[in-house]
């Protein structure tokens, strides 16, 4: 039975429509964000300070706020030169990348090319006993082709918009590692930065402290020279005095390392950079930094969207892999100029083309179709644990340094009673020691007790602007997910 040209195209049409019908269609499920368990309120911060209410979030550069220039020129350089930044850059440009590739399968792939078929001379053997049907020496005629191929899979299961939504989501999850690491990278160079300060604070006290006692221990020889004191007063004094200067010594080793760990977040060899000492003012206080409610730790932190991405990602794959159970649908075109001269080669005469949808479909496959089904519905479930699990230790981290200000700020108040009482005490020793009273000994104990008790003070004001630091890590640094690309 002989099909009409017009009939032919519109069975074509007819194809072609229901093809881009079924395209609507999209297997595997819809992502439908993991439910967690957000508490109402943090139970730490009914005993921290409470921020201004036009501070209700962090904001840009949060480690202004404590007023630290010097550390504020270290952050501008973190962007700049931290290789671990640069690392994570250059990864979330490889995932835009796989984007742009997921994409390009939504488009034909079109190939052109032109041939010369036997332009190559080739002869028949003589002695082929007649097997061959041709005449020995005879040559094929040169044929002139050139052709433009395209082929376009048809997305008619929604495998492709499936690979492009893993792929994008992929992508926003490697944005979110990128500013996790420059959160990362800005916190530890704060950290580092006020444990430094905290240990010129202390370099500071025992250089006081080595003036106090050599001038004890010049108290002590006259007293001794006089006929006052015995030898073993004067031997106390220089054993205070050089074990005060080891001390101080060894501040320059922990100086140091922070200084040359400084250095490494602002990408520079350790040798060239040099930090000018400046202890910590002793009445210096945290910040106050606005916690906000739990569920506003979802949308701040970088590693929080980052985990929920990769959810989202893994949801995508389970549609990828129920795609290969139905058939594969395409369209292929062929068209181009085809002659055996030259000069007729690009003529009307020589044209040809064709077109036409085929269709593909696996009937046997020993399984691997299911076990690449049961893989990515077990990368899901892990994705959404690991999201959880992130989640949780997001509203620990928060918890935890909520505690570390409440507690260290009672702990300073009390602190710094017991050095005024100390330094008092040493007042009082000594001013008996010279009156003849006491031994010196009880002048060393108490001297010992007061530095001890200042450097105990330095060192809990370097842990609260430590643990402030890290309060505002736990928060997410004022990012927001809405930053995501």
């Amino acid at each position: 039975m002989h099909v009409s040209s017009k009939t032919k195209n519109q069975l074509l049409s007819t194809l072609i429509g229901m093809i881009l019908f079924l395209a609507s269609c999209t297997v595997g499920p819809n992502y439908v964000k993991p439910t967690v368990e957000v508490p109402a309120a943090y139970r730490e911060n009914a005993g921290w300070q409470v921020a201004q209410p036009q501070d209700a979030t962090l904001r840009g550069n949060w480690w202004e706020m404590f007023n630290e220039p010097q550390l504020n020129a270290f952050e501008q350089q973190v962007d700049i030169s931290n290789q671990n930044i640069a690392l994570a850059e250059a990864q979330y440009r490889q995932a835009r990348a796989l984007v742009q590739q997921a994409r390009a399968a939504y488009f034909p792939t079109v190939t052109i090319g032109a041939s010369l078929n036997n332009a190559s001379r080739s002869t028949t053997s003589r002695n082929n006993n007649g097997s061959f049907n041709g005449s020995s020496g005879r040559t094929a005629p040169t044929l002139f082709t050139m052709a433009v191929d395209a082929s376009w899979e048809i997305d008619v299961w929604g495998r492709i918009r499936r690979l492009v939504e893993s792929s994008e989501a992929s992508a926003q999850a490697s944005a979110a590692d990128l500013e996790n690491a420059r959160l990362s990278a800005r916190t530890e160079l704060a950290q580092d930065y006020f444990q430094l300060r905290t240990l010129d604070t202390q370099k500071q006290l025992l250089d006081a402290n080595i003036v106090e006692f050599q001038r004890s221990l010049e108290l002590t020889n006259n007293r001794y020279a006089s006929g006052v004191v015995s030898r073993a007063d004067v031997l106390q004094a220089q054993t205070q005095l050089k074990t005060t200067q080891a001390q101080a010594i060894d501040v320059g080793v922990q100086r140091a390392q922070f200084e040359h760990a400084i250095a490494l977040l602002i990408g520079k060899p350790a040798s060239v950079v040099s930090i000018p000492a400046a202890p910590l003012v002793m009445t210096t206080v945290p910040p106050p930094i606005p916690v906000g409610v739990p569920s506003e730790v979802l949308e701040r932190r970088p590693d929080i969207a980052a985990a929920e991405r990769q959810v989202v990602a893994a949801n995508a794959q389970i549609g990828v892999a129920l795609a290969a159970y139905y058939p594969t649908v395409s369209l292929g075109a062929t068209g181009g100029f085809e002659s055996t001269s030259l000069s007729q080669w690009i003529s009307a005469p020589s044209r040809f083309w064709s077109v036409g949808p085929a269709i593909s479909e696996t009937v046997f496959d020993g399984g691997l179709r299911a076990g690449l089904t049961e893989q990515a519905r077990g990368v899901y479930d892990g994705t959404v644990a690991s999201y959880r699990e992130t989640v949780l230790t997001a509203f620990q981290e928060v918890e935890d340094n909520l505690a570390a200000l409440r507690i260290l700020e009672s702990e300073a108040g009390v602190q710094d009673e017991a050095v005024k009482a100390a330094q008092q005490s040493v007042t009082v020793f000594t001013n008996q020691y010279k009156a003849g009273i006491t031994s010196y000994l009880e002048v060393v104990t108490a001297q010992t007790a007061a530095l001890t008790n200042e450097r105990t003070a330095a060192t809990i004001l370097g842990n609260r602007m430590n643990a402030a630091v890290l309060l505002i890590k736990a928060l997410g640094g004022g990012w927001n997910v809405a930053n995501l690309p």
